[in-house]
C-alpha cells in the first residue's frame, strides 16, 4: 500500500476550509537529487481576508522515511499487522505579519500564544528588524512557527483527522489579527 501524499494535501486543504480558513494557493516541490517532497499551502482565517496575517502551511517529506514505511508495510501485509515504528513528518504553520509600529514584548506574546495554541501546537516567536535608508526608522516584523507531528501511518490508513490542530491554528491566527490592531501594523505602501 503506497502513501497518497497528494490526497492527504487535498484533504488538508478541504479540512482547513471546514475549520474557518480561506485557502489561496498550493505549491508542490520535488528535489531532483534526493526526491524529497514538500507542499506549501497559503491560507488565512475567514475573518482576515484583508490581512494582516498570512499563514503558510508546509509539509515536508523525506523519501527515506516513506521507503522504510512502505518496506515495513510490505513485510507485514500478509499477517495484517500495522507498522510498529515511529514514522512522522512535520506540519509547519508559519505566520507572518507586516512591519509593526508598536511590536509586542516577545515573552508576553509567547506566553499568550502558549495559552491559545496549547501543548499540541507549540509556537516559536521571533522578530526581525530591517533597516532601509539611513534616514528611515527600522521596521520590525514578527515570525511565528507552529509545529505538529503527523503520523505517516495514520496518513496511509486515512486516520489523520487534524481537527484539533486546525482549530488551534485558526485561534492563533485570530488572536494575531486582533492583536495586530494594538501593534500598529505598517502596510507596505506606508513604509
Amino acid at each position: 500500500m503506497a502513501i497518497d501524499l497528494a490526497g492527504f494535501i487535498t484533504y488538508l486543504k478541504d479540512h482547513a476550509v471546514d475549520h474557518g480558513f480561506h485557502v489561496h494557493d498550493e505549491r508542490h516541490f520535488i528535489e531532483t537529487f534526493s526526491l524529497r517532497q514538500a507542499w506549501e499551502i497559503d491560507m488565512h482565517p475567514e475573518s482576515a481576508c484583508d490581512g494582516p496575517v498570512d499563514l503558510n502551511v508546509a509539509f515536508d517529506i523525506d523519501p527515506r522515511d516513506i521507503l522504510r514505511l512502505e518496506d515495513e508495510v510490505a513485510e507485514l501485509e500478509n499477517n495484517g499487522e500495522e507498522p510498529a515504528g515511529e514514522y512522522t513528518a512535520q506540519l509547519l504553520f508559519n505566520w507572518g505579519l507586516p512591519a509593526l509600529g508598536a511590536p509586542p514584548d516577545l515573552i508576553v506574546l509567547s506566553a499568550d500564544l502558549a495559552g491559545v495554541a496549547g501543548i499540541d501546537l507549540p509556537v516559536d516567536v521571533s522578530e526581525v528588524d530591517t533597516f532601509g535608508a539611513l534616514d528611515q526608522q527600522s521596521l520590525r516584523r514578527l515570525s511565528l512557527v507552529g509545529r505538529f507531528e503527523v503520523s505517516l501511518v495514520d496518513v496511509m490508513y486515512g486516520r489523520e483527522k487534524l481537527c484539533d490542530v486546525l482549530d488551534r491554528a485558526r485561534e492563533v491566527s485570530e488572536h494575531l489579527v486582533d492583536a495586530a490592531r494594538e501593534w500598529k501594523v505598517v502596510y507596505p505602501d506606508e513604509e
